[in-house]
């Protein structure tokens, strides 16, 4: 099997800068202070996005089958682009969102965290990711793992953590590494 280290090193990366902030960063936080059981809550971010992913994943790859490569250059190109303007406007997470566990930790957090990523810029940068590179498994992985990499400190760690971290600093590197795909999809670099 092929498994292409740049789509999962680029995944990985703007994955773990783009969740700093992110509501399911804010949502992480809060099921960690409300639930204090830091264990199922990490596996239940961890199935909920390898589901959402892998999802996002397939529909990146399958819009690649629909769309020529001129014309999937400028969808990316231009998708891309919106993503790091998307980076600089800050997410926001209503407390009511959280319910109390009917099925458990395990699974509310499950259901919840997946909810939570559906349309986040998360799940439109692994689709657009996927497209990309035509690496699924590569691009998934990554995607993953960078989210991993933002939550599990915030359900360790705490909101403690998120007051030292330099949201906007952040924001503004996954901006401009989202920018950057996009001028380098536009003028064909790294397009199959």
């Amino acid at each position: 099997m092929n498994f292409p280290l740049e789509p999962l090193a680029i995944s990985t990366g703007i994955v773990a800068l783009a969740e700093i902030g992110d509501k399911t960063q804010l949502l992480a936080f809060m099921l960690a202070a409300r639930f204090r059981r830091p264990w199922p809550i990490i596996a239940g971010i961890f199935i909920a996005t390898i589901a959402n992913h892998a999802f996002a994943g397939a529909v990146g790859t399958w819009i690649t089958t629909l769309l020529g490569p001129d014309v999937l250059r400028w969808v990316l190109g231009l998708s891309f682009i919106a993503m790091a303007v998307w980076m600089m406007i800050p997410d926001k997470l209503d407390e009511d969102e959280i319910t109390a566990p009917k099925f458990g930790v395990l699974a509310t957090t499950i259901v919840a965290f997946f909810l939570a990523e559906m349309g986040d810029k998360t799940q439109i940068a692994t689709v657009a990711l996927a497209a990309q590179y035509d690496a699924f498994a590569a691009v998934v992985t990554g995607t993953t793992l960078g989210m991993m990499i933002a939550n599990v400190p915030a359900v360790l760690l705490g909101n403690g953590i998120a007051q030292r971290i330099p949201v906007k600093l952040v924001h503004g590197i996954a901006a401009s590494i989202f920018g950057a795909l996009g001028v380098a999809a536009l003028v064909g670099v790294g397009m199959r």
